[in-house]
């Protein structure tokens, strides 16, 4: 109802030409734009989500294996977990032209800026995950002889599972912002590339159709992350004794 009542307001604010239509295309005309480029829009997105879906891949493997490695051994938490939140004092906007600079205007750049963009979330979120498991629970597991890896397995992953699925949202998020900032500012296809052409001929109309798209394309990845958590955390969405049961039964397996 929001989002509806926010096109009326837009509609009228470009009907009544509060501010210039030229400046303010309504979403009839975004529409439009959106139709008579579809195709070429497809082209630049399939570019655009190709960048988003290795730099997220690899900078979700990255940022697990970091915070397994950081729980594990406490040297590496002291050592790394700075140098971790540094990383997220940078903005991606500073680091992107360094990147386009080094790397060519090809795939590798945007990449980079994604595995950047996404490693803090995973590995913030997971890492709190595993140090915030039922000490109890861990040290009855080491009475009874368990392993670290059955302690990880048993306790520590299940855990975590919650706090990586929340970072996994904001992640796919921000992949594909990433994937376009480091398109806009140099590359040969992607999304990016599309606004910066479309912004240059002063074609609002289009600039504002690209971002629907990549907001569409942003939510249908968090609905996606929220379909996989509910595959992979079943016993959340079930009754209180028969979540219990499902939680413990999984964590048997």
């Amino acid at each position: 109802m929001s989002i509806l009542a926010i096109l009326v307001l837009w509609e009228c604010l470009s009907l009544f030409e509060v501010v210039p239509n030229y400046m303010l295309p309504s979403p009839a005309q975004t529409v439009e734009a959106f139709i008579g480029d579809f195709w070429l829009l497809m082209s630049h997105l399939k570019v655009t989500l190709l960048e988003t879906l290795l730099g997220t891949v690899m900078g979700v493997v990255i940022g697990y294996a970091s915070a397994m490695l950081m729980d594990r051994w406490e040297p590496a938490y002291k050592a790394f977990y700075p140098i971790v939140v540094l990383t997220q004092t940078i903005p991606a906007v500073a680091i992107a032209p360094l990147l386009v600079l080094w790397f060519g205007y090809k795939m590798m750049p945007k990449i980079i800026l994604i595995i950047l963009i996404t490693f803090f979330p995973i590995v913030i979120g997971t890492l709190t995950g595993f140090r915030s498991a039922d000490k109890d629970a861990i040290n009855l597991m080491r009475s009874m002889g368990a392993s670290r890896w059955q302690i990880f397995k048993h306790i520590k992953f299940y855990n975590a599972l919650p706090n990586f699925f929340s970072g996994l949202r904001i992640t796919v998020a921000y992949a594909v912002v990433g994937a376009v900032l480091a398109e806009w500012l140099g590359g040969f296809a992607g999304l990016g590339v599309y606004m910066t052409r479309v912004k240059k001929s002063f074609a609002y109309d289009k600039m504002f159709a690209v971002i629907f798209l990549i907001s569409g394309i942003s939510l249908i990845l968090i609905w996606l992350v929220d379909v996989l958590q509910k595959k992979c955390m079943p016993w959340e969405n079930a009754e209180p004794i028969k979540r219990k049961r499902d939680e413990n039964k999984w964590i048997k397996n």
